[in-house]
């Protein structure tokens, strides 16, 4: 057999030809939603619509077809189980224990997407009567689902101290109030907000608006932007802004 791409000849004796004696599995799709209510950080959920563990609180799931890349297929699952489009998507990992589908050997890819949830409130559909919840408050979950999220959030907290990732959560016109409550809802620890504030004000990276909030005080606070272009000079400019001892009550 000839051996044009440098394979150690030993390990054709475990290739199949053609890969008919390969073992058939099926690839799914799972998505882990984050969204952001200006007060935390929340995961959407909803019901599983099939068995096993139908009705069971899930994540958006669906299987590739035959024809589909991974990126359409994380697209049109959750278009299809949530409404919801055109929102902020990363691939996360891919998890294949073998015992994780008791029906079927199933390998799943993980997503997550970032959404401001009253941009998308309208969007979202209500045919899996999907629900938000909070981190800390999450219901039982199928399968491996609860390490997903897990993972997806580890990953969410080490993109957001090196690109502004965490902004895809907030509208596009912000308080540092809801800046600050971002931050400490993503990285699950309580924030000095003096220091937090200082360290913002340091990266340069924010622009004050003329508008103001008036919400929730009398004296209202300024909305901001984030200097996308100072961003761009200065990409390791959101490390500072990583929970740290200083940051830490």
């Amino acid at each position: 057999m000839s051996n044009d791409y440098n394979i150690p000849d030993d390990l054709y004796l475990y290739m199949p030809s053609g890969y008919s004696s390969a073992q058939r599995m099926a690839v799914a799709i799972d998505s882990v939603v984050f969204g952001f209510d200006g007060e935390e950080i929340r995961l959407l959920l909803i019901h599983r619509g099939f068995k096993p563990e139908k009705n069971k609180w899930s994540l958006m799931g669906g299987f590739v077809q035959e024809k589909e890349s991974l990126d359409d297929a994380a697209t049109r699952i959750l278009k299809q189980l949530t409404g919801l489009e055109g929102v902020y998507m990363e691939q996360v990992q891919v998890f294949g224990e073998p015992d994780r589908d008791p029906l079927e050997r199933t390998i799943s890819v993980v997503y997550f997407s970032l959404i401001d949830i009253e941009k998308y409130k309208k969007q979202l559909s209500e045919d899996y009567r999907p629900e938000w919840f909070s981190l800390d408050q999450l219901p039982g979950l199928i399968f491996d689902h609860g390490k997903m999220i897990q993972t997806a959030l580890e990953r969410l907290r080490y993109k957001a101290a090196l690109h502004p990732i965490l902004f895809e959560l907030l509208r596009e016109k912000f308080t540092i109030r809801e800046l600050f409550n971002l931050y400490q809802g993503v990285y699950g620890k309580e924030l000095d907000k003096r220091n937090f504030v200082r360290k913002l004000n340091d990266t340069g990276l924010l622009i004050r608006q003329k508008e103001k909030e008036t919400g929730t005080s009398k004296k209202g606070s300024f909305y901001y932007k984030l200097n996308k272009r100072k961003y761009r000079a200065n990409v390791k400019a959101f490390i500072s802004l990583m929970p740290s001892r200083d940051l830490l009550r």
